[in-house]
């Protein structure tokens, strides 16, 4: 069955088998992994999966047209949700399941920091594949024009590695820019937050105005600001891309002990 990509849920299909092969043996997948597929297209992917024999799969597909060709591609293989991965309640992931994902642009940043938020949501691992800018956000150092909120929620939860890039060349249609590989392993001493949203929310606060000093934010979230600084060694000069994520999270707990 023949099959257009369609631009506005921004699919782009890996058809290089060798990538394809290293993608499924990232995950290191043994017989008792339970694997969750995110956006399997036409199944590339899917098929190499399947040849790992887990104790099972499930593939998350927004696109009407494409369950119809993955149900006639593998029967009851796997097992097919027709939905947008968004809409997915925490319910849906009580199984720590190896996730594999080549997240459009779109939703990509988006559902990263949903899991990332997330936190009674487990993961074995998360193997992903990103546009290589977003990728670049999500591995960034501090004091980097490419640190981000999203470099702080991803690597606040777990610890990632970047695999490999892989070239638009390998994609139908081809995408502008090359596509990056990240593993991400969730961190068993993860700094604990009682409330994750108010990472979110200060991290939002912070980099919407990246390019100014933090002090008018600073002071309006602490008003006991010159303490928080000194403790935190946070400068009311700094932006927010100078800030370290150990720094974040230590304003976090500060400010979640203000409200109290």
């Amino acid at each position: 069955m023949q099959f257009k990509a369609k631009k506005s849920l921004g699919q782009n299909f890996l058809i290089d088998k060798n990538i394809l092969k290293k993608i499924v043996g990232t995950g290191d997948i043994s017989r008792n992994d339970k694997i969750l597929e995110i956006g399997p297209g036409t199944g590339n992917l899917t098929e190499y999966i399947v040849k790992s024999k887990p104790k099972s799969i499930i593939v998350v597909e927004k696109d009407n047209n494409l369950i119809k060709i993955l149900e006639n591609k593998f029967k009851n293989k796997i097992k097919i949700i027709n939905t947008d991965v968004l809409n997915l309640t925490k319910d849906f992931y009580e199984d720590n399941f190896i996730v594999y994902g080549n997240l459009p642009y779109n939703i990509s940043t988006k559902l990263l920091a949903y899991w990332c938020l997330s936190i009674n949501i487990k993961f074995k691992k998360l193997i992903l594949m990103f546009q290589k800018e977003v990728a670049d956000r999500i591995i960034a150092d501090v004091n980097s024009k490419n640190y981000s909120r999203i470099t702080i929620l991803a690597n606040w939860r777990f610890n990632i590695k970047k695999k490999f890039d892989i070239s638009s060349k390998c994609f139908v249609p081809r995408p502008k820019i090359d596509s990056t590989l990240l593993e991400f392993t969730p961190k068993s001493d993860v700094v604990k937050i009682k409330y994750p949203e108010n990472l979110e929310k200060i991290t939002q606060i912070f980099f919407s105005q990246r390019r100014k000093m933090i002090k008018k934010n600073f002071i309006k979230l602490f008003k006991n600001f010159n303490y928080v600084s000194k403790i935190t060694d946070i400068k009311l000069t700094d932006r927010p891309q100078n800030i370290s994520i150990e720094k974040f999270l230590i304003m976090v707990k500060e400010y979640e002990n203000n409200l109290n």
